[in-house]
């Protein structure tokens, strides 16, 4: 189930954030990045356990990864050679079917109405951070592909990294307030005793690898592009993706372990 969620959200997150990238990337960097998101969600689907289609809406989560899997491959196979009126709407269909995923997975892996929507906000925003530093450290590379690109392009997916970091912060602050202050004696262990037991070593490693570090990566990424030093951002990039990964999917076993979305 965590290697399910974490590429399928990383799958929907690159989705998400080409829409970000200027055309001027060229035809490659959107089919390679389309068909790194397509081959995610092939893996995802294929550890998919039997248990995410025990419930309506779960059934609802797959057939919209479905939807978005079709479309993408639909918008790899077609960028750049036809259809080119209608890519937009593809790109929309792959965007809008992998929301509808992420919502349904949401609601699918919590019980009540806040844990719901929190739940909710945190895989949407985890798709965002994880699609963010991905997307950010496959156009630092690009510049080696395309030497004439400007660097205002990864200027401007450093922002979008960086505002989705922003929002994962403030996500997973809210969940945790939520989780310590909603707790009653009788509702199981409370998340407080278990982040100051010896088991709460996870959640901290989530913190610092998963939140601490990118924070603070993508501040350097940013003043290393905004000096045009394309090499150095993209290599302060591929450590960046690497504590994302690693806090993202920490953050997956979290849920399941503790049913708090940080």
């Amino acid at each position: 189930m965590i290697l399910f969620l974490f590429l399928s959200h990383l799958a929907v997150g690159i989705v998400f954030t080409l829409v970000f990238v200027s055309r001027e990337a060229g035809v490659k960097f959107f089919r390679f990045n389309a068909g790194l998101a397509a081959i995610l969600l092939a893996v995802a689907f294929a550890l998919r356990p039997p248990e995410t289609s025990s419930t309506d809406i779960g059934r609802l989560a797959v057939l919209a990864l479905v939807v978005a899997e079709a479309a993408i491959l639909v918008y790899w196979a077609t960028v750049g050679r036809a259809l080119a009126a209608v890519r937009p709407i593809i790109a929309g269909t792959a965007v809008a079917g992998g929301l509808v995923a992420l919502v349904a997975q949401g609601i699918n892996q919590a019980s009540g109405l806040p844990a719901q929507a929190m739940t909710v906000a945190s895989f949407l925003s985890s798709a965002a951070l994880l699609g963010g530093a991905c997307t950010a450290m496959i156009l630092g590379h690009w510049y080696l592909v395309i030497p004439s690109l400007q660097v205002k392009h990864l200027q401007s997916i450093v922002k979008v990294h960086i505002a989705s970091m922003i929002v994962r912060v403030v996500v997973v602050a809210a969940a945790v307030f939520m989780a310590i202050v909603t707790w009653q004696p009788g509702l199981g262990p409370s998340f407080r005793g278990y982040i100051l037991s010896v088991s709460g070593i996870f959640f901290w490693q989530r913190v610092l690898f998963g939140l601490v570090g990118p924070a603070l990566l993508s501040y350097l990424t940013w003043e290393t592009a905004k000096i045009r030093s394309t090499q150095s951002a993209t290599g302060i990039l591929y450590v960046d993706f690497f504590t994302v990964v690693v806090g993202e999917v920490l953050a997956k076993y979290l849920l399941l372990a503790t049913r708090v979305a940080v």
